[in-house]
């Protein structure tokens, strides 16, 4: 007589919901006593395969692998873990003589590494590890400076954590702003020293499209614009095959792989299981300098309240907790913060449509998004899955956007914003005396 299952109900629902503190271990002992060995997949009660699709590397029922933004998988860890548990369970990988070199032109939009530069980072690693017996090098060449901590020491733990094996880093001001034609000539030295096998920059309006057609050009390639993808083998007849858009995003174009590629975002899964060691490089012989024609007059002040959600990089969100608007615009002016709100906000008149986050508004892309009041529906969660860092506050502890938030500050919202902004006019009053 074969073995009875007897179904847990409060278990199953567990697995379900993928905001429950419980959600990664239940799923784990879930592929234990199934066989399935991880979380994606168990036995269910009725001999049926059962399959998780918030589970990494998840392929769904058209071929299509789903990639994880969300940070809280990676590793297999569970929610309250934290980041650092997962980053301490990376396999760490050190390639002392590489075969070749793959170069990758971030943009570092903001000074960090954008979701877009990680997927390209991802796509080098592909390219570097294809070959176990003859393992590549991925080289970022980086310019201007960013991630700096005090003393003036690069911050290359995130580097590292992305994929790169060597870094170079050209900080001088020669090339800070936008300064295609010195960046052009210090790549042009980096390929007459160290001759990558592929250079990759991101194909997006923020300079890596620009500067990669300009690389392309002196370097006499056909570049393999707006890839989205790559396929094949190093020791196959042809190699690697791309495939881009083409025709306004209407057609795919299929062509070997070319020294140039510009890809798209979610051209490759970001690296999430290994540390690299981003060993700092230089160059034997100096970068010619450029006579530049360009002038960078720099940036020009924004209002924040005219910059679409979509575009913004610091958002401040109110929900139906916020009880004073008035200050809530206040804080939102004195913080330099682009206006969002939730749909609760929305219908009861405090917001316009046009200001609404979620699923079935606007979903954003912030580095910082700021939650006020905000209990955390299951929509408004999927309109800011691709924030950065989601600071929250809110009086209960145990709604879902304080599950999700990286800060959570649990309090009153009038008068947190109020010691927020008082802190800020300190701050920047200090700094005026000081001037």
């Amino acid at each position: 007589m074969g073995e009875i299952r007897r179904r847990d109900p409060r278990r199953e629902w567990v697995a379900r919901n993928r905001l429950h503190p419980e959600h990664a271990s239940v799923l784990a002992a879930l592929g234990e006593i199934g066989g399935g060995g991880a979380a994606s997949e168990w036995l269910g009660p009725q001999g049926v395969t059962r399959k998780n699709p918030h589970a990494i590397g998840f392929i769904g029922p058209n071929g299509v692998k789903r990639i994880d933004r969300s940070g809280a998988q990676q590793g297999g860890q569970a929610p309250g873990q934290g980041r650092q548990a997962t980053q301490d369970n990376r396999r760490h990988v050190e390639i002392p003589d590489p075969a070749f070199l793959v170069a990758v032109v971030p943009e570092l939009a903001g000074g960090r590494l954008s979701s877009h530069d990680k997927d390209l980072l991802g796509l080098a690693r592909r390219l570097a590890d294809a070959d176990p017996q003859r393992p590549g090098a991925v080289l970022a060449v980086v310019f201007g400076e960013h991630n700096r901590e005090g003393g003036g020491e690069l911050k290359e733990q995130g580097f590292g954590e992305a994929g790169i094996d060597r870094m170079l880093h050209f900080d001088d001001d020669a090339y800070a702003g936008f300064a295609p034609e010195a960046r052009l000539a210090a790549l042009t030295a980096v390929e007459r020293e160290l001759a990558p096998r592929h250079w990759l920059l991101p194909d997006s309006p923020l300079g890596g499209a620009d500067l990669g057609r300009r690389l392309a050009l002196r370097l006499g390639e056909r570049p393999a614009t707006g890839v989205w993808q790559i396929e094949g083998d190093v020791a196959a007849p042809l190699g690697w095959r791309c495939t881009a858009r083409g025709a306004a995003e209407s057609l795919d174009i299929q062509r070997p792989l070319p020294r140039v590629a510009l890809a798209l975002s979610e051209c490759a899964e970001p690296v999430d299981e290994t540390r690299h060691a981003a060993e700092p490089l230089s160059l034997t012989t100096a970068v010619p300098s450029a006579l530049s024609r360009i002038e960078d007059l720099g940036q020009v002040a924004v209002d924040p309240a005219g910059v679409a959600l979509a575009e913004a990089e610091f958002i401040l969100s109110g929900g139906n907790g916020v009880k004073d608007w008035g200050g809530f615009h206040h804080a939102a002016r004195v913080l330099g913060a682009t206006e969002g709100a939730s749909r609760v906000a929305v219908d009861d008149g405090f917001m316009g449509r046009d200001r609404q986050v979620g699923a079935t508004g606007t979903w954003v892309t912030a580095r910082v998004y700021l939650a006020v009041g905000i209990s955390g529906a299951i929509q408004h969660l999927q309109g800011i899955q691709s924030c950065d860092k989601v600071v929250a506050i809110n009086m209960d502890p145990g709604c879902d956007m304080i599950k999700r938030a990286d800060l959570a500050v649990i309090g009153d919202a009038a008068e947190i914003l109020a010691a927020l902004v008082a802190k800020v006019e300190q701050q920047r009053g200090g700094q005026r005396d000081a001037a």
